[in-house]
């Protein structure tokens, strides 16, 4: 048979299909496109892509998570690195300010001194002095409100600048403790200055330090996100190749399967065709082709692939849709090799293709049930006529033997030679 009657059309799909090897090229292309364009149209996605999405969303938010540690990591180095240097510029910019505050207050409690000594006309109130004294006692109140006023030194240093704040409330006390408490204030802030110098090194190695506990994090981080990327690759892998298995068996069963229905179809002694709602071929078994052989699977019924009697019974079957099994009559057509009158039983039964209603056409070959059945009713007439000339050649027989027995009694009766010669005569007569 040609391999042209094997093929199908662009767009139609094979229900029942006629291969000899379901390995085939195109043994499965008909179903699987028909199947992956139902899916397509669902929307629905393929099983095997779901743990492949499901490892890869987990990658990606791993990946996030990894990058948000990362960035928190960053944050804190730099929001450490510039409190530290925010806090020694603060202290820099602090102890400046004392140490201008204190030495404008020392300056004009000294002038207010020695003016008062050289007993010279002085303002009645001491204005300048007092904005000095209030000045350094607001940097002082300030200074207090600082996170390093607790330091040993700034605390020292806060207690000597009150004590001289205090010695310039009055000039007597001042010119006795005043030069000693502005010397200890002087030595105190030469002590924060030596310290503040060395403390940019002090900032930068507590920045590298932050730096080498980020990193440190960063690493741990970045090792759970691998182990736990390994993880997931290989749970992802396992779980496609245990779906791949699945599929491969599933795939297996229907091949099987598949064989075995197109081997039950292609055995079967009756033709049978799928034909869809627009009345094309969708499949055949190896019967139609042979009753068919120009048929081919995505011609239309109303094509030119067979005698006009043989198409009036093809479209008799798709004229009208069924929902059960019908019976279409009894068919009679000449034969397309042999030229011999063949007989068929038409019937139709309903079949869903495509989501559109079909049917499936059966042509039962009756053409010796047939001949059987006249060769049994040429039987039966003539037993019947046999057993009729019986019965009529018993009705004649039982008169004729009534006749020959009155023959033999006047036989036996009479001596008289004409008479005897004449019962003879009727004897044989």
């Amino acid at each position: 048979m040609s391999e042209n009657q094997n093929r199908r059309d662009e767009g139609s799909e094979v229900v029942y299909r006629r291969l000899p090897d379901p390995e085939a090229e195109g043994g499965f292309a008909g179903g699987a496109k028909g199947e992956s364009a139902r899916i397509a149209a669902k929307g629905r996605l393929a099983p095997t892509l779901r743990p492949l999405l499901v490892g890869f969303i987990l990658l990606l938010a791993l990946i996030g998570l990894l990058g948000y540690f990362s960035r928190r990591e960053l944050g804190t180095v730099e929001s450490g690195t510039t409190f530290l240097q925010s806090q020694y510029t603060t202290k820099v910019k602090q102890l400046l300010d004392l140490q201008s505050a204190a030495l404008r207050l020392n300056t004009e409690a000294r002038l207010r001194a020695a003016a008062e000594s050289r007993r010279e006309l002085m303002p009645p109130f001491e204005l300048q002095l007092s904005n000095a004294r209030n000045e350094l006692a607001g940097k002082l109140s300030l200074l207090e409100r600082m996170p390093f006023a607790a330091q040993e030194n700034w605390r020292v240093l806060h207690e000597r600048l009150r004590s001289f704040v205090e010695s310039t409330k009055n000039l007597d006390s001042f010119s006795l403790e005043g030069f000693t408490r502005f010397r200890d204030v002087d030595a105190q802030m030469q002590v924060l200055q030596s310290e503040l110098i060395r403390e940019p090194l002090e900032v930068q190695q507590k920045s590298e330090e932050l730096q080498l506990q980020s990193a440190r994090r960063i690493r741990f981080w970045w090792i759970i996100a691998l182990v736990i990327g390994v993880l997931v690759i290989a749970a992802t892998m396992w779980e496609v190749q245990r779906r791949y298995r699945h599929e491969q068996q599933s795939l297996g069963e229907a091949r099987r399967e598949r064989q075995f229905s197109t081997q039950m179809l292609e055995g079967m002694v009756s033709a049978v065709a799928a034909i869809d709602a627009r009345a094309h071929i969708r499949s055949a078994n190896a019967a139609f082709f042979e009753i068919f052989p120009r048929a081919s699977v995505g011609l239309s019924v109303y094509d030119k692939f067979a005698a006009p009697e043989t198409k009036r019974m093809l479209e008799a079957a798709v004229a009208e849709p069924v929902e059960s099994a019908t019976y279409r009559g009894r068919w009679v057509l000449d034969g397309e090799t042999d030229g011999a009158p063949r007989t068929f039983d038409l019937y139709s039964s309903p079949l869903l293709i495509d989501e559109e209603q079909g049917q499936i056409v059966t042509l039962v070959d009756v053409t010796h049930a047939v001949e059987s059945e006249s060769v049994l009713r040429r039987t039966e007439a003539l037993a019947a006529v046999g057993q009729a000339s019986a019965q009529v050649a018993h009705e004649i027989k039982n008169p004729l033997g009534s006749i020959r027995l009155g023959v033999s009694m006047l036989r036996d009766m009479t001596r008289d030679e004409e008479a005897i010669s004449t019962i003879d005569l009727v004897e044989r007569g």
